[in-house]
């Protein structure tokens, strides 16, 4: 018989992964506790979570949630990255946390729009340009034709403006 907590624990479980738009599994236990601590802190400024689930009741909160691909992601001891925003900002930060500080954590698979993923996937999904800087690149590839056509248009306006000016030079000179 499930207790009061564990319920609630399944229950809120299960309300996390139904908001996440991705859950990478990680195994914590090479990490020491103050790396533990400085991976939640790095996280919680991406706006990710990072949480320690028991499988039991992570494998509940799956059903719960309708997000059942989440149970093949768990074994061994899982903790469990959870992104809301942007998939890549999450990926990302693992990535860049396991790079900075050579922790022992490992990244096992993912679960993105209802679809596993694996590490490899994961580490590719790390390495592509934030949402962020994607929408700027798209944004400069639009107005490149805009600033483009208005040099060619101003062009011929610039160049009587200058000649104009060298005229007037002259005359004042003599």
């Amino acid at each position: 018989m499930p207790t009061e907590a564990k319920r609630e624990a399944v229950a809120d479980l299960a309300g996390r992964l139904g908001k996440a738009s991705i859950a990478i599994a990680t195994d914590f236990s090479g990490l020491k506790v103050n790396q533990m601590t400085e991976l939640r802190r790095q996280l919680r400024e991406q706006g990710v979570e990072y949480k320690v689930v028991k499988n039991r009741i992570a494998y509940l909160a799956a059903g719960d949630s309708g997000v059942e691909v989440f149970r093949d992601i768990l074994e061994g001891s899982t903790g469990v990255v959870l992104g809301y925003d942007d998939p890549v900002a999450a990926a990302k930060a693992v990535n860049d946390f396991v790079r900075q500080t050579r922790a022992d954590l490992k990244v096992r698979k993912g679960v993105m729009d209802g679809k596993l993923l694996s590490e490899s996937q994961v580490v590719a999904l790390a390495a592509l340009p934030g949402k962020d800087e994607l929408v700027a690149r798209l944004l400069g590839q639009m107005n490149a034709p805009i600033s483009g056509l208005v040099n060619v248009l101003s062009g011929p306006t610039r160049a009587l403006a200058i000649v104009l000016q060298r005229r007037a030079e002259q005359l004042e000179a003599a």
